[in-house]
């Protein structure tokens, strides 16, 4: 067999009978990895969009995790608020209560001092009435 002057010469006619400086199976090696290469572009193309919408999505879910955290961390807050306020009003009404036991018992003793007073006033009243 002879050689082809325009192949040893790096020349090489395609399917379409037109002259390329590639071999043909090389050539269509080219061709695919080509195509190959778009469909692996538009797959990660596709990729980069699903995880933005992904990365969308736990960033939302995020700040919704974020606003519960604060509004249980409020409500919390004030509960804290509302025990200690309770505290100080239960505090205020114990002191009011030994507060009136003690005026309770001033009073119980003027009573009996009263009586006391009354009853010597009564004794004095009944002498005075049967010395007359």
């Amino acid at each position: 067999m002879a050689k082809d002057p325009l192949a040893e010469a790096g020349l090489h006619f395609d399917e379409l009978n037109k002259l390329r400086v590639l071999e043909p199976d090389v050539s269509h090696k080219t061709i695919e990895l080509k195509e190959e290469c778009e469909e692996f572009v538009d797959k990660i193309g596709q990729f980069q969009k699903i995880v933005g919408g992904l990365i969308e999505l736990v960033d939302e879910l995020a700040k919704e995790a974020e606003n519960e955290k604060m509004k249980a961390i409020g409500a919390r807050n004030l509960l804290k608020s509302v025990e200690k306020q309770r505290e100080a009003q239960q505090q205020q009404l114990q002191a009011l209560i030994a507060e009136k036991k003690m005026q309770l018992e001033r009073y119980r003793i003027e009573y009996e001092a009263l009586q006391k007073v009354e009853a010597e006033q009564n004794e004095f009243i009944d002498q005075f009435i049967l010395q007359k």
